[in-house]
């Protein structure tokens, strides 16, 4: 039988030990303080270090640890060693409220939380706390080698937990073997050459996919504690990066940095280039194509729950779309479904389910979530996606996204890609707000290109001239710049509780 390979073992000195595997900007004057240069035999030292204390501490495999702190180095080692003896991972969403925190730490089961300063005060106090930065930190490391483990067939790496922005966390156990063969199944060539910058949150699986996929592939790894537009260039620049990750709304905040002015002579250096988590607009393409000319776009896809090994290049070479998720890998399984569970063939629409052995067991603890969301191994994702003549995959919009207009289905996704085609705007998003007569109604928020104007009459009429009239957003406000959730993804949930506030207050004036 094959052994199930350890998560924590992809972090390892290799045969050149002195080759810097990491550049780390976690500094108290980020973004203006230079990286520490971390050697790869450095990181593998710190690792093993770092599990040899746990487990002089009294944890032992199976244990789990909590982490709330931004990125750093001392994290990434954290992360890889307790893996290596089989201690459990829970990076935690710092974003999210104290309360929330503490059913985290108390559903995972931590044994101990570690805190960086910024975010120590979401520490709960039922469990014990070691500060990055401490002395008792500083004594924890327990300098030599460690035995690797080998871990089960379905034992976890790491649990990660759902925003809760909706409800309760739901924490989602990942094994080892579905860890690692995510990042070794788009792995098709030497990316040895790459350097990779990591801004997303150590807690979101964009980022701890690339730092696994940059480990496994030896590839050098520019790690900010968080993203800003001026950092994330400038680190291109320093770096001369080749393999950027992003969510849309990020390379929207670069282009709107950098204005009319011509893109860095560094940026021609970009020859990958992965956009995912939300959809994004052929204009914002088009922004992105002009300022990394030498890049392949690639439309990321992935969950937590099924991981982001989902798809791929064509089996024919036939070029994707702009915006297309991509086609199948053939190493998983995906298919289409109707709401009634009906198989959607060829050409068509469903909800999007996968299967493949990065697919979770279950929720941790809820097992009528379990059921929902598991149904003989796959994953019901809740995205609605459309299968193209070619066999291409397209984002629709998230079936719980989807709301009703007087009778007319609407989708967020589409609203906003034709508001964004207008010349004057950078980046959309729409939201429903109840209506007495016609359920909900649609309103835009947009953030303007740099030194442009635009009018809410103008914006209105722009999407009534090119769409459905059912569809024109009913109001349209003005950002100087999207809101984030932790994720680095749209505030969805934010900005819908502000367009009825809004909306509410302009009616009544």
């Amino acid at each position: 039988m094959t052994k199930t390979p350890n998560v924590g073992a992809l972090l390892s000195p290799g045969p050149d030990p002195e080759r810097i595997a990491l550049w780390d900007y976690a500094a108290a004057d980020f973004p203006n303080a230079s990286p520490r240069a971390w050697s790869a035999g450095e990181l593998d030292s710190l690792a093993s270090a770092l599990a040899r204390g746990l487990l002089k501490r009294g944890l032992k495999r199976g244990d789990s640890i909590a982490v709330l702190a931004a990125n750093r180095a001392e994290f990434v080692a954290l992360y890889f060693g307790a893996m290596r003896v089989g201690i459990v991972v829970v990076p935690v969403n710092w974003k999210l409220a104290a309360e929330t925190v503490a059913i985290i730490v108390e559903d995972a089961e931590a044994k101990l939380v570690f805190v960086d300063r910024d975010r120590a005060a979401l520490a709960p106090a039922s469990v014990p706390v070691i500060l990055f930065d401490s002395p008792e930190w500083d004594a924890l490391p327990d300098p030599g080698p460690v035995e690797i483990i080998e871990p089960d067939f379905h034992e976890p790496a790491q649990i990660l937990y759902t925003s809760g922005s909706t409800g309760r966390p739901k924490g989602v156990p990942l094994s080892h073997r579905g860890q690692h063969w995510m990042v070794s199944v788009v792995t098709k060539e030497d990316n040895s050459q790459h350097r990779l910058i990591v801004a997303a949150p150590m807690y979101h699986m964009n980022a701890l996919f690339n730092l696994k996929f940059a480990f496994l592939n030896r590839a050098q790894l520019v790690l900010q504690p968080v993203f800003t537009a001026e950092s994330y260039v400038k680190a291109i620049i320093a770096h001369k990066a080749t393999w950027l990750t992003c969510v849309p709304t990020m390379m929207a905040m670069v282009a709107n940095y950098l204005g009319d002015a011509p893109p860095p002579a560094e940026f021609a250096g970009v020859t990958r280039l992965f956009m995912g988590s939300s959809p994004y607009s052929k204009a914002l393409v088009d922004r992105v194509r002009a300022l990394f000319p030498n890049a392949r776009i690639t439309n990321g896809y992935g969950t937590t729950e099924a991981g982001a090994a989902v798809y791929g290049p064509h089996p024919d070479g036939i070029p994707a779309p702009d915006a297309a998720l991509g086609y199948p890998i053939p190493e998983g399984e995906t298919r289409l479904v109707t709401p009634d569970g009906g198989i959607v063939e060829g050409e068509g629409e469903g909800i999007l389910q996968m299967r493949n052995p990065a697919t979770m067991q279950g929720y941790r603890n809820m097992p009528d979530k379990t059921a929902a969301a598991l149904r003989d191994g796959w994953y019901h994702s809740g995205d609605v996606v459309r299968r193209d003549e070619h066999g291409f995959h397209h984002f629709v919009g998230r079936a719980d996204d989807m709301f009703v207009c007087g009778g007319e289905n609407i989708w967020p996704a589409e609203v906003e890609r034709l508001l964004e085609t207008h010349p004057k705007i950078s980046q959309a998003v729409v939201v429903p707000i109840p209506d007495r007569v016609k359920q909900r109604l649609p309103v835009a928020f947009v953030t303007l290109r740099e030194g442009a104007s635009l009018t809410e009459a103008e914006a209105k009429q722009w999407t009534i001239e090119r769409g459905p009239a059912y569809q024109h957003p009913r109001h349209v406000f003005f950002l100087s710049a999207i809101p984030l959730a932790g994720t680095n993804k749209i505030d969805r949930t934010g900005l819908t509780r502000r367009a009825a506030e809004l909306a509410g207050a302009t009616e009544e004036a």
